[in-house]
Order: structure tokens, then C-alpha cells, then sequence
């Protein structure tokens, strides 16, 4: 008569501890590398790199990439201010002689062409904003706050620069000596001026608003960090079903 056989273990439940080295959990070896060569400054970078590259260039880089930014956008302004003395509606004006002098008096006093001044000078503005947004996220995608804040300062530039060289282009400043020279009851057009000074941010608002919204959808994405090192690799035995 034999002695009953003890029935083997379930497969799900562990052996107990009995001595020895205890295996380090799955995914270990792989977190601890990274940490290790983070720690002691090895060839592992904060992201795991093993060439110890870091993402996107050096804060000196991008601060010249931001002041090159900044003059190719004011450059631009330029350009605007021809396109406002070209486009701009002018404002008649008339001389006349009284009590001796000379006055200078809308002809048409309810005329919006001041007002139309100023509107082709934010539309315009608005234009160059966008598209000197759309061409820096081309050439420069991943961004950064250097260059934000460089298209906002050349933005502004630009549009002073704009302001600046419409009204040199335009009309004489000297309303009294042009009515002179055109003679009394003669219309000439009145010198370009900006009614509204806070059309001069229209540049770096267009700008800045086109430049997140591309960046939102189109600019490079960080990998996600896996929450649970290790997750989804599988092991044999972890399961209590893997060995015969």
C-alpha cells in the first residue's frame, strides 16, 4: 500500500521564496539603463538617446534664428507701406482765403475716406501677418518661444516701417503750402495719416494667432511616455502557464 502522491501546486499560485537572487521585474533592466546613464552622465540623454543628442536646437541657435526673424519680417514692412500710398483712398481737401489767410476744409465732410485709410492699412497688415506666419512655420516647424516672440517684434517693426514710409510717399504734410501751390478752390488729396494707432499691432496679432494654429495642428508631436514601464511585453511564466 503506497502513500498518497501530494497534488502539485495550482498553475496561478507562485512558489514561495526559498533563497537566492530575486529577478527583477519585467522591464526593469531596460528603465534602469536609462536611469543609470542619466545619473552618471553616460551615453543615455534625458530621452534616451545613446548618441546624447538633444531635441532641437541650442537656446543660442534659437535666439539668432529669432533675430534673423525679426529683420526679414521688418524688412517686409517695406512693402506694405508702398501697397498703403498706392491702395489707400485719398481725402480731398480744399483752400480757401479768408479774413486774409488761408484754410484747408474737407470737401466731401461726410466721406469715409479717412476711414478707408486706416482699413486698407489693418488689411493689409492682417495679409502680411499670415503669411509671413505661414512662411516661418515652413521653414522652422518645431518653434519655440524665441521665434513667437520674433514675429511679434517684426511684426511691429513692419508696420512702423509701413507707417512710416506711406506717409513719406504720400501727399505733402503741409496742407497750407499745397493749397497755396494748387491755388483756392482747388482739390488736392490730404497727407496719409493713421486715424487709429492700434492698427499698427494688426501685423504681430495675425501673426502670432495664424503661427498657433499651425503649429497646433501641424507642429511635431511629442511621444507619449509609456505610464506602465514595461507594459505589454510578455513573459513567459509571469502567468503560471509557460513552462512544461
Amino acid at each position: 500500500m503506497t502513500a498518497p502522491l501530494t497534488p502539485p501546486p495550482p498553475p496561478n499560485e507562485r512558489p514561495s521564496y526559498q533563497g537566492g537572487p530575486v529577478p527583477p521585474p519585467v522591464g526593469a533592466h531596460a528603465v534602469g539603463a536609462d536611469a543609470v546613464g542619466t545619473a552618471t552622465g553616460g551615453p543615455y540623454d534625458h530621452h534616451g538617446d545613446p548618441h546624447g543628442e538633444q531635441d532641437g536646437p541650442g537656446m543660442l541657435k534659437e535666439v539668432r534664428q529669432a533675430a534673423v526673424t525679426v529683420v526679414a519680417v521688418a524688412v517686409f514692412g517695406a512693402l506694405l507701406g508702398v501697397l498703403w500710398w498706392k491702395l489707400a483712398p485719398s481725402v480731398p481737401l480744399v483752400g480757401a482765403v479768408a479774413d486774409g489767410g488761408w484754410v484747408v476744409y474737407l470737401k466731401d465732410s461726410e466721406g469715409e475716406q479717412a476711414i478707408g485709410v486706416d482699413g486698407t492699412f489693418t488689411l493689409l497688415a492682417l495679409a502680411f501677418g499670415a503669411l509671413s506666419a505661414v512662411v516661418v512655420f515652413l521653414l522652422r516647424r518645431r518653434g519655440g518661444v524665441p521665434l513667437v516672440v520674433a514675429l511679434g517684434v517684426g511684426g511691429l517693426l513692419g508696420s512702423l516701417l509701413a507707417w512710416w514710409l506711406g506717409v513719406q510717399l504720400g501727399p505733402a504734410q503741409d496742407v497750407i503750402a499745397h493749397a497755396k501751390e494748387v491755388g483756392e478752390g482747388v482739390t488736392f488729396s490730404a497727407p496719409l495719416k493713421l486715424g487709429a494707432k492700434g492698427v499698427l499691432l494688426a501685423w504681430s496679432f495675425a501673426a502670432l494667432v495664424v503661427h498657433l494654429g499651425l503649429t497646433g495642428l501641424f507642429g511635431p508631436r511629442d511621444p507619449e511616455p509609456d505610464p506602465w514601464p514595461g507594459a505589454g511585453q510578455y513573459s513567459p511564466g509571469a502567468y503560471g502557464g509557460g513552462g512544461k
